[in-house]
């Protein structure tokens, strides 16, 4: 997953992006509105945090033109001003939840992870693409009643693909999504991760949970299950 932050009190920003970074995210962060949007607009994310009281361009503005630009990425609003209608037009704008400052980061991870999990078309902590059980709140895997032993990568990989089941997920795009700009991002490196994957979901080769488009990308074929 890849996050987008946009706090102009670098302690906070510097705590809220280690906490992502904690949890396996990708993050590009800021501490302006313009340089935030620039973010937005050239960086695919999975969820963008944004202070409302920033320099340069007000978190609000930088919603707004988000918005304009049908750029659908989930967005989480922080704000530290205590009245109420500051968080109705930040909803109003485009956020989509908010935070009130101080706040725990456990929660702020849950937020996120709700967010998420809501854009890609699922409510629950666990997605099901039976017999493949993925739970994003304990970073835990199944098939059926066994447990995977997964890598931090692999899991990555497994999270997009599943959050993504039935989409083609380009190479590029997978890439952009796992790892930061200063990371060995080679794209080959997907193959490794994916292979790995189908050994371990699929040992017998009798699912075929991850389909190959040659030149599109990779599928999850596994059909979703919702639940309540």
């Amino acid at each position: 997953m890849r996050a987008i932050v946009i706090e102009d009190d670098i302690d906070i920003q510097r705590q809220i992006v280690e906490r992502l970074k904690s949890e396996g995210f990708a993050v590009d962060s800021t501490d302006n509105g313009d340089e935030g949007l620039y973010l937005v607009r050239e960086y695919p994310a999975d969820v963008a945090i944004i202070d409302l009281g920033l320099p340069k361009m007000s978190g609000l503005e930088v919603i707004k033109r988000i918005r304009d630009r049908a750029i659908k990425l989930p967005i989480l609003i922080l704000t530290a001003r205590g009245r109420w209608q500051d968080k109705v037009e930040g909803l109003d704008a485009g956020a989509d939840d908010y935070l009130v400052k101080p706040f725990h980061h456990e929660e702020m991870m849950a937020r996120i992870r709700v967010l998420i999990r809501r854009a890609s078309g699922w409510s629950d902590s666990r997605i099901i693409c039976a017999p493949v059980v993925l739970d994003t709140t304990t970073q835990r895997t199944y098939v059926g009643e066994r447990e995977l032993e997964l890598t931090a990568y692999e899991y990555k990989v497994l999270e997009y693909l599943m959050l993504h089941a039935g989409e083609v997920i380009s190479k590029t795009r997978l890439t952009e999504h796992l790892y930061d700009d200063d990371s060995d991002n080679d794209s080959n490196v997907i193959e490794v991760f994916i292979r790995r994957l189908r050994q371990k979901l699929d040992p017998d080769e009798s699912l075929k949970p991850i389909e190959t488009l040659r030149g599109r990308g990779y599928r999850f074929n596994l059909a979703r299950v919702e639940h309540s």
